[in-house]
């Protein structure tokens, strides 16, 4: 009898010479990363952001879609898209990385959709809070956990699942957090979870769950495959790791010049260049960045902008450099307030998550 596990096979790691796989090469062709020369942008438009899509874009009709609250809460509660937006309106700017982000440059590599550090975008959504709807639900004094429902279905590691996440009960009660109805002014678009996503401000990207359409108030710690299994901290297959959650902190280069097609190297002439980027963590304000032009020898400080788009948004670096001719490999490192910096070495796990390492851009400044 033909089962889930025929199609769905266990997480694996890749061997030492494997290259990227066809079924890797197929994810990479649906999800895709931010052009960096699009950190010019303070709020990346849609078709821009970062995008990944576990299962398929789920078909549904923003006139009939509803909204349910349920479980431990003394008022279930029903919402269609039109109520939501006679509720409270809030527009968060909010910084949101993939979890996997980086996985690709990690030794083994985890075999999974294979991002390099392009995993990223910084949006304007708008929607109604969450903790007020909460409230207004009246919850359980013994409550736990909140699970988020997606309309999206599928099948992964042998389980067949809708896409679910659930976030403990103090950080779904956090005032940030927005059931969102629209990206950039515009109504949601189809693959960013139209017509309603959550939106956790500060975590990486599986939390924010899409085409959502039910919240769950649960009495015990919800053990869903997403929680429980999929973004986790481990080191081997039998780690129970800990869970993945807020967004390590992280700087990206945006990449000065003008590129070679395939390589992606970047050409420069000499003379006086601006080099600049973004930077953002989850876990407190960014106050510094480093910049090397050397791949990691030296550090100079870089210096950042005023903040634009509150306590969640990336933040502007810049730094002053003279190319000379030569070769160089630039990148560039963010501390927060809470101490935490980036590696130069990174930290292996076997999902692949929460990579933050030091990004390298080779560049090439022509002779004069």
């Amino acid at each position: 009898m033909t089962t889930v596990d025929d199609v769905s096979g266990p997480s694996r790691l890749a061997a030492p010479d494997e290259g990227i796989t066809a079924e890797e090469l197929r994810l990479a062709a649906r999800n895709h990363g931010i052009p960096l020369e699009a950190l010019r942008y303070d709020v990346t438009p849609a078709g821009l952001h970062y995008l990944l899509i576990h299962y398929d874009i789920p078909d549904l009709d923003a006139a009939t879609h509803a909204l349910s609250v349920s479980g431990a809460v003394r008022r279930p509660l029903a919402f269609d898209l039109a109520a939501l937006r006679e509720r409270p309106r809030v527009t968060r700017r909010v910084t949101m990385e993939c979890a996997g982000n980086g996985r690709a440059l990690l030794h083994p590599r985890p075999v999974s959709q294979p991002w390099l550090v392009e995993a990223v975008g910084n949006a304007e959504w708008t929607g109604t809070p969450l903790a007020p709807l909460l409230r207004e639900a009246g919850i359980a004094a013994d409550a736990v956990d909140v699970v988020f429902t997606g309309a999206d279905h599928g099948v992964e590691r042998g389980v067949e699942q809708d896409y679910q996440r659930a976030l403990p009960i103090a950080d779904a009660l956090r005032e940030e957090l927005l059931l969102a109805y629209e990206m950039n002014g515009a109504p949601l678009l189809p693959q960013h979870g139209a017509p309603l996503r959550l939106i956790v401000p500060g975590w990486y990207g599986m939390a924010h769950v899409k085409w959502l359409r039910s919240i769950d108030v649960r009495t015990e710690a919800f053990d869903g495959y997403q929680n429980a299994v999929a973004y986790r901290l481990r080191q081997d297959a039998d780690d129970p790791g800990v869970p993945v959650t807020r967004i390590e902190p992280r700087a990206l280069v945006r990449p000065p010049g003008f590129p070679d097609f395939m390589t992606r190297t970047r050409v420069l002439h000499p003379g006086p260049c601006t080099l600049d980027g973004r930077a953002w963590s989850g876990h407190a304000p960014v106050v510094s960045v480093e910049m090397t032009t050397d791949g990691g020898a030296s550090w100079l400080p870089a210096i950042l902008d005023e903040p634009t788009g509150g306590e969640f948004a990336w933040r502007r670096w810049r730094h002053e450099w003279t190319a000379q001719p030569g070769r160089y490999v630039l990148g560039a490192r963010a501390t927060d307030a809470s101490g935490r910096t980036q590696p130069v070495e990174q930290p292996w796990n076997r999902g692949g998550f929460a990579n933050n390492l030091v990004q390298r851009v080779d560049v090439v400044v022509l002779p004069d």
